[in-house]
């Protein structure tokens, strides 16, 4: 007789969520270690695993709240095929991965059609920042939370919300490609130090942080003298940059490759940043930097009386002190960024502080005897059976 397989739904919203999802399917299969069989809403990494989509994911995985509004009838009509498709065949249990405006929707109508099917969130929504509300409304339909920065189980016991468990950011599986080998260390460690320039990944934030970071450059290297200068971009952007950098003084080398970007961080002594993962990318390779923030005028107006959280970059949040400099809106000036940054460059209580606190997150962020992904799926399981 032909053992039944396991059946799991998982339900993506974008592409970050495929890499955490391809992981956590590997990480499945060596759990069960019998037949198991994956449907619901993948992105390509995931299809390499074997999983079968109900639609291309870039039907949905759209930034920006202009191209939702275009994209919302679709976007709409893919909801409810996962939702009809989970519910038409029940599965062992349900997996959402990140993308909370799409993967909660799904996962609150099928917990109404379903009420017994055990529904695990991968990726907590922003909570502790705003709509802190969200939490308790969580608990109708998540059963357990998979975090991954260490101070949000501590935030959903705050607000009254389902259980959650820190099962390890994905970057502590990439050290290795994050941290620099002896070469790379001396060049970090060398006269001319190299200076990483990150102006962000959606559109509007590169407009807006590209020509205040490449003035700050040019104050810096009045003061600093010379140093080189890398760019890290995505691949859309990046013709855009070159021709934006181009008449810069300190021009910058503009990569967009993930493994040039790595082999940058290996060997550069500082960084200005727009906020984002990045800034834990950074911290997680130890590169002291700036943090900055610039929105439309009516979305500051907006994020000053919604936002929660008493810092916004993620290295603060982890290590719960403003241990990086953070600059938000009208402090986002060329003058203040120089002022501040120059420091970082040097042997200073300035550089010593934040490599103090990377090596806190770097305790803090461990998850011991396991990857991120096999503690993900041990936990899925163990929601499942109980």
């Amino acid at each position: 007789m032909t053992e039944r397989a396991l059946h799991i739904a998982l339900v993506i919203g974008e592409h970050s969520g495929d890499q955490l999802g391809f992981k956590l399917i590997q990480a499945l299969r060596a759990a069960v270690q019998g037949p198991i069989r994956f449907t619901g809403v993948a992105g390509p990494a995931m299809i390499r695993e074997g999983m079968e989509s109900l639609f291309p994911l870039d039907d949905i995985a759209v930034m920006g709240l202009g191209d939702v509004i275009k994209r919302y009838p679709t976007i709409r009509a893919r909801a409810w095929m996962a939702i009809d498709h989970i519910v038409a065949e029940p599965p062992d249990g349900l997996v959402i991965i990140d993308s909370p405006d799409f993967t909660h929707a799904v996962a609150k109508r099928v917990r109404k059609r379903l009420p017994n099917l055990p529904i695990v969130n991968y990726v907590s929504p922003s909570v502790w920042a705003w709509r802190p509300g969200r939490a308790k409304k969580m608990k109708a339909y998540v059963d357990h939370v998979l975090a991954l920065l260490p101070f949000e189980p501590a935030a959903y016991l705050r607000l009254d919300g389902p259980p959650c468990s820190y099962v390890g950011h994905p970057l502590m599986e990439r050290l290795d490609e994050l941290r620099p080998n002896a070469a790379e260390q001396a060049v970090r460690d060398g006269e001319k130090p190299l200076v990483l320039v990150l102006p962000g990944s959606r559109s509007g934030e590169v407009a807006r942080l590209t020509g205040i970071f490449g003035a700050t450059l040019q104050r810096l290297q009045a003061t600093i003298g010379a140093f080189d200068t890398v760019l890290p971009t995505v691949a859309r952007h990046a013709a855009h940059l070159k021709e934006a950098t181009a008449s810069w003084p300190q021009k910058p080398l503009v990569v967009s490759d993930e493994a040039e970007k790595f082999a940058a961080f290996r060997r550069a002594r500082g960084a200005l940043a727009a906020s984002g993962t990045v800034t834990l990318e950074l911290a997680l390779s130890q590169i002291p930097m700036i943090g900055a923030y610039r929105f439309p005028a009516w979305e500051a107006f907006i994020a000053r009386r919604l936002v929660k959280a008493p810092f916004f970059l993620l290295p603060n949040l982890v290590v719960d002190r403003r241990a990086v400099p953070e600059l938000f809106q009208e402090e986002v000036i060329p003058d203040n960024l120089a002022a501040i940054f120059a420091p970082l460059l040097g042997d200073t209580p300035e550089r010593a502080g934040q490599m103090q606190a990377f090596d806190e997150i770097d305790r803090r962020m461990q998850v011991v005897g396991e990857t991120p992904s096999q503690r993900a799926a041990r936990i899925v399981l163990e929601t499942m059976r109980r």
